[in-house]
């Protein structure tokens, strides 16, 4: 067992001295105890080393450790350097074992209260051999310092203070009366006194020559009261202090042991040390009780008065006491103003001794450096006078000697600091060693918890989307429900639709968890709603589904798809165009890099001209555009399912206006279309800068998008709608079958997917994947994903079988799609590619038929014009 006494730094007020304490491990808490001597039964305190860390520097002292946790830290010394060396190997040991016992069994648990006393000895057995094991390349085990450590420790007396009461713990008065009356009460017992314990007669000082046997009954009635405890944890501590006593006392079991370890006279010396601490503990105790005396003699006084007041049966007498208080009262006031002038009088007098000493201080400190001056001209006058005598040669030999002892002193004391110094970096060395694994360990254990908690959450996203789909298809049923069912149904999906508060708040409370976890909230990162929210009951809950069905996908794929590719992420230094970066730009821009990457995009293909964005500004508030009321008509209804733009006092509003004014102005061509708000809105969010906002709406509609992408006649968007149909047919034939046979014209629903880049039409996580590898990679993006969105949903649009259903089901599914990763491996593997080339001779050839049949358009227009012209009126 880990006891023994050591010495602990105490601070009272600026003053620190050191207090000897005996100090006890418990096992069961990782808890160092401190009493004031092995004999008490209560704490002083304790320190946790569950989660502390132990520091030796040589320029402490020799002996001094540190104790450090997270909310003190405590000095304490050792007698030697090597009890303090094994000291700080056993906290290491036993916090070792305590971590590792705690790490597989959680306190509290049946597996640990239920186990078998051997099996927990087995274990700790193989915690100590993996510790030893593995501190061994550090530092080497310490041996035992059986004279400062351990139940011999135990039977010797407690190291002497300076004064009785230096060792008293002021801190603790209840706990130190509470030991004070258990030891007063064990030693009048074995002195054959039965006076109360407060009587001064029971602390005459015993004489010294106290012999052998009253001294071991003395210690054994001491062990036996301590037996007597109430905390069980303590009776191991006890037993031992009493066993280690037993051995060394007088009796005639013990008295052929004692003889062969050590003579008579050591006995004897030993003994009269003992009866000298005793006799030091009863002088202290005697005060203490002194003390206490008073205040029970003032409560007392206090309590006759209080009593007599009381019975007092009449006012006036208890009027006469209250005038007889004041009467002494006030002859205490009077003394006490006699008392404060005598004390001024004597002030004043100490003031003049101190000036007077401060004088023959100032003449003696006079006298003193005459007398140095003498004493060195004496002695300059000597050393003058031996150089003189003495041969010059002999005088060379002495300096040199005294020159090699002074280097070999300082070379010896250098030796001892290196060895000092190896031990404690040997010890610092295990001692980061071990905590480094133990915060391992920690760190294992929170992730695992975390990927518990992800999987739950996702299985808890998952139940509920399966329950809200149940209720949307009893919904569907109603007209076949009885009334009370239908109500009832009504009446849940009411209430899932409706935001659980107590949910909200209980992710509030935990954030720092769930952050990396994507937890789910009202909005997400940039702003746009979770669940939008719709006016049509059945479009509130499909919204509710898959923002449950999202947050599910993106807690499962955390640690197994988010987490690799951040790391990726993390490690890309400068960006340059390669093979890799597009995988990775395909794959999703992280948050945190997408406004990085996006600005390097745009300056890859943008030459920004200095001050232009600010010119075109300036030209927007001096000249109105025509397009400036289109605009602001368009304005409002920009974004409304985002909380930067659907308020009409968001800040984002000022910019948008200002970033389409300048864009206007910048290509008259086209000056303004709508969807270019749309367009302006996204790369505000993500880019927040304005001006780099505009060179990224520059770069979508001069550089990503054809000509005439957004002119008047939009003729290039209509182009793009035929070629849409081409691919279409090519790798979706049975969809497109399935269109020609109900007559549903596709370009109805796409054509705004293509004029805006999907905006408004994803769900923003995906849209924000999109629009990365559209920024990268040019229009065929916007092909692919058109593509695998009717790929994604092609079975569920081949089973309906009408064609109002069919245009119904296409006016939202997009925002159906919750798997990104998904409909990312649909857009970029699983569809043939097609090359640029292929996309261009495409549009060619069709922008031929178009403009063939606007040109035959216009015939037919101008021959009606004529016709009806040549009728007249």
């Amino acid at each position: 067992k880990l006891c023994g006494y050591l010495n602990k730094l105490g601070i009272k007020g600026p003053i620190k001295t050191w207090k000897s304490r005996w100090f006890f491990y418990d096992e069961n808490k990782c808890h160092l105890l401190y009493y004031r001597t092995a004999q008490d039964i209560n704490p002083l305190g304790s320190i946790e080393l569950s989660s502390a860390s132990f520091d030796c520097k040589m320029e402490n002292g020799e002996g001094i450790f540190e104790i450090r946790t997270p909310s003190r830290v405590f000095t304490l010394k050792a007698i030697s350097k090597q009890a303090m060396m094994y000291w700080l190997q056993q906290l290491q040991m036993r916090r070792w074992e305590f971590c590792n016992t705690k790490s597989r069994f959680p306190v509290g648990s049946s597996q640990l209260v239920n186990e078998p006393l051997s099996g927990r000895t087995s274990r700790c057995r193989i915690c100590q051999l993996l510790y030893v094991v593995d501190n061994e390349d550090f530092l080497p085990l310490v041996k035992t310092p059986t004279e400062a450590v351990g139940l011999k420790a135990a039977s010797l007396p407690a190291p002497q203070t300076s004064t009785a009461l230096q060792n008293i713990s002021l801190k603790h008065p209840w706990t130190e009366i509470q030991n004070t009356v258990y030891n007063i009460c064990g030693s009048k017992q074995l002195w054959g006194t039965n006076e109360n314990v407060f009587s001064f007669d029971e602390f005459q000082e015993h004489p010294v020559n106290l012999d052998e046997e009253q001294e071991a009954d003395m210690e054994a009635g001491c062990a036996v009261k301590e037996g007597t405890l109430e905390d069980g944890r303590m009776e191991p501590r006890l037993n031992w202090i009493r066993k280690a006593r037993w051995k060394n006392s007088g009796f005639p079991g013990s008295h052929e042991e004692l003889s062969r370890e050590r003579n008579q006279m050591d006995k004897v010396s030993v003994l009269q040390q003992q009866i000298l601490t005793l006799t030091e503990e009863v002088k202290s105790q005697k005060e203490l009780v002194k003390l206490l005396h008073k205040a029970l003699e003032a409560a007392q006084q206090e309590k006759r008065v209080s009593s007599m007041y009381l019975t007092a049966a009449e006012d006036k007498d208890r009027l006469e006491l209250v005038r007889h208080k004041v009467r002494q009262i006030a002859d205490l006031t009077s003394r006490l103003e006699a008392l404060e002038q005598e004390k001024k009088e004597l002030e004043q007098i100490l003031t003049l001794r101190d000036s007077h000493i401060q004088e023959l201080k100032e003449h003696v400190q006079l006298l003193m450096e005459k007398n140095h001056a003498k004493q060195e001209v004496i002695m300059a006058l000597t050393e003058q006078m031996a150089r003189e005598l003495s041969d010059p040669l002999q005088e060379d030999n002495t300096v040199t000697a005294e020159t090699l002892y002074k280097q070999q002193e300082e070379i010896e004391h250098l030796k001892d600091d290196i060895d000092a110094y190896k031990t404690q970096n040997q010890f610092l060395n295990s001692e980061i060693h071990q905590v480094t694994r133990l915060w391992t360990t920690v760190a294992e254990n929170e992730k695992a918890l975390l990927m518990k908690c992800a999987c739950l959450q996702a299985r808890n996203c998952q139940m509920e989307s399966k329950y809200l789909t149940v209720l949307r298809k009893l919904q569907e049923a109603v007209p076949g429900l009885p009334s009370s069912y239908a109500e009832l149904v009504k009446n849940l999906i009411q209430e899932s639709l409706q935001w659980d508060v107590k949910e909200e708040a209980e992710e509030v409370l935990s954030f720092e968890l769930t952050t990396a976890l994507c937890s789910s909230s009202e909005y997400d990162e940039y702003g746009f709603m979770t669940v939008p929210d719709y006016e049509i009951e059945d479009w509130k809950l499909l919204a509710k589904i898959q923002a449950l069905e999202i947050k599910s996908n993106k807690l499962r794929s955390q640690e197994i798809v988010e987490k690799p590719l951040h790391d990726r992420w993390n490690s890309i230094g400068e960006l340059n165009p390669c093979a890799e970066l597009k995988s990775l730009i395909r794959s999703g821009i992280p948050v945190e890099h997408r406004q990085r990457v996006w600005r390097w995009i745009v300056s890859r293909h943008c030459s920004r001209l200095p001050d232009h964005y600010q010119r075109l500004l300036q030209q927007s508030r001096s000249t109105e555009h025509p397009a400036c009321r289109q605009i602001e008509l368009d304005l409002p209804r920009t974004l409304t399912n985002n909380k930067h733009f659907s308020s009409p006092t968001s800040q984002l509003i000022p910019k948008l206006r200002r970033v389409l004014l300048a864009f206007s102005w910048h290509n008259p061509a086209i000056g303004y279309c709508q969807g270019l708000n749309r367009l302006a809105a996204v790369a505000l969010l993500v880019l927040e800068d304005e001006e780099s906002a505009f060179w990224c709406l520059v770069h979508i509609v001069e550089n990503l998008m054809p000509a005439d992408y957004y002119s008047d006649t939009l003729i290039t968007s209509q182009v793009d709608q035929r070629v849409f149909k081409d691919f279409l047919s090519e790798k979706l034939p049975r969809l497109m079958a399935h269109f020609e046979q109900y007559q549903i014209d596709v370009s109805l629903i796409t054509f705004n997917w293509f004029l805006v880049a999907f905006v408004d039409s994803l769900v923003s996580d995906i849209l924000l994947r999109v629009w990365d590898a559209f920024l990268y990679e040019g229009t065929k993006v916007i092909f692919r994903y058109a593509l695998a969105i009717f790929k994604y949903n092609e079975e569920e649009i081949l089973r309906i079988h009408d064609s109002v259903e069919i245009y119904q089901y296409l006016r939202f599914f997009t925002r159906m799609i919750m798997d990104g990763r998904k409909l990312m491996n649909i857009a970029f593997n699983d569809l043939n590619p097609f090359p640029m080339k292929l996309l261009r001779n495409r549009r060619s050839m069709h922008r031929e038929e178009l403009e063939a049949e606007l040109c035959e358009l216009e015939q037919i227009k101008a021959a009606y014009v004529k016709e009806r012209a040549e009728q007249g009126p």
